[in-house]
């Protein structure tokens, strides 16, 4: 798995931009609603499909709009057209280091209360700065925000 990324964090110096259909900010994050989506090489059915995404929740980056569909990318860059239907607003993130361990508190001495592994996708919660609170499966619990793909910098700040 690559993980030649830039962790999701989009700098505090990034001007923001609001879609035209949807009135959210660009990029933004969402999630995988279905089991399985098409990918589409443009904004409508008439496009060819490139691959398909097969992991429901996954995370994944809005970067545009068009009408009912939204050009997002995974965490390795990786993209095209998906229609709205198959997206949600629910966050999710994908653990990117090699494991993490979630704390009963968002403190590095925080009791440790289970371990999440490389490529596990999470339920996002809530994030504070630098730590967000996931589920995973039965667990739930703090980890640093560094340690996830799908977390904003306005999830960071509150911005």
């Amino acid at each position: 798995m690559a993980l030649a990324l830039a962790m999701g964090i989009a700098g505090a110096a990034e001007s923001e931009e609001i879609g035209r259909n949807s009135g959210l900010p660009l990029p933004r994050f969402v999630s995988l609603k279905a089991s399985e989506a098409n990918v589409r090489r443009g904004p409508s059915r008439r496009h060819s499909i490139d691959w398909k995404f097969v992991q429901r929740g996954m995370p994944l980056r809005v970067t545009a709009e068009y009408d009912v569909w939204r050009r997002v990318e995974d965490h390795e860059g990786e993209g095209g057209w998906v229609h709205t239907t198959l997206l949600s607003g629910n966050r999710s993130a994908l653990v990117v280091v090699e494991a993490t361990t979630l704390r009963k508190s968002s403190d590095i001495n925080g009791k440790a209360v289970a371990e999440a592994r490389l490529g596990v996708v999470a339920r996002l919660d809530e994030c504070v700065p630098d730590w967000c609170f996931i589920r995973v499966e039965e667990h739930a619990g703090w980890v640093p925000y560094q340690h996830l793909w799908g977390v904003s910098a306005r999830d960071i700040t509150g911005d």
